[in-house]
């Protein structure tokens, strides 16, 4: 991993895993999926010294995206999303937001495509489209530091429920066979919700691995 470091801020009534990223001794740091209560994510950065200068979103649901705006807002941060999710983003329907009871939506400021790769505060990070928990949910891939941020595409020995609206668990498991399964057995996967986890134990233990 060299000097990349992260750190996790469990929020909102899904424990979601908001992960913030950056170099060891530097102050920029990269927020992925600020799952809710911005302006407490802001703070608790703040407090430790940290300046959020870009926003990363595996996906659109409710659950990863209700923090953004007012951390945005607060930060003056880019929002960056996968091109095929703007749909889900910008409706309160399919992001489900408006069934939890606090409707949401996100105008992204950068959409992004599958294989890009962006060049963040000295990172390189590589936009894997891997739709199936929503169409246009992503994973964000730190090749140099051997470093997954999954979203809800890969748990530790799970994966992403598929039956909300855009969801397809054919897609998902295909995007796993299609993405995943050839990284490095050595790459540390964070997830949206539990544990850190490899890819490595994922081919040996996780039940929706292709064999």
């Amino acid at each position: 991993m060299g000097d990349l470091k992260i750190g996790r801020i469990v929020l909102s009534v899904a424990a979601t895993n908001c992960y913030f990223v950056y170099h060891e001794g530097k102050s920029e740091c990269i927020v992925f999926d600020p799952a809710d209560r911005g302006d407490y994510i802001y703070e608790a950065l703040k407090s430790k010294g940290f300046s959020v200068t870009h926003i990363l979103l595996t996906h659109g649901h409710f659950d990863h995206i209700w923090g953004c705006s007012k951390l945005r807002s607060l930060t003056s941060a880019q929002v960056y999303a996968l091109d095929a999710e703007q749909e889900v983003l910008e409706s309160a329907r399919l992001n489900v937001s408006e069934s939890a009871g606090r409707a949401c939506t996100v105008k992204v400021n950068n959409y992004v495509k599958d294989g890009d790769i962006l060049t963040l505060n000295g990172f390189d990070i590589k936009v894997l489209a891997t739709p199936g928990h929503t169409k246009g949910s992503c994973c964000y891939y730190f090749e140099n530091e051997g470093v997954l941020i999954s979203g809800d595409t890969l748990f530790e020995e799970s994966v992403g429920r598929t039956d909300l609206p855009t969801g397809s668990m054919s897609e998902l498991t295909h995007s796993i066979e299609l993405k995943l399964a050839d990284l490095p057995d050595d790459v540390a996967v964070y997830p949206g919700h539990g544990g850190q986890t490899t890819i490595g134990h994922e081919k040996e233990y996780n039940p929706f691995w292709p064999r």
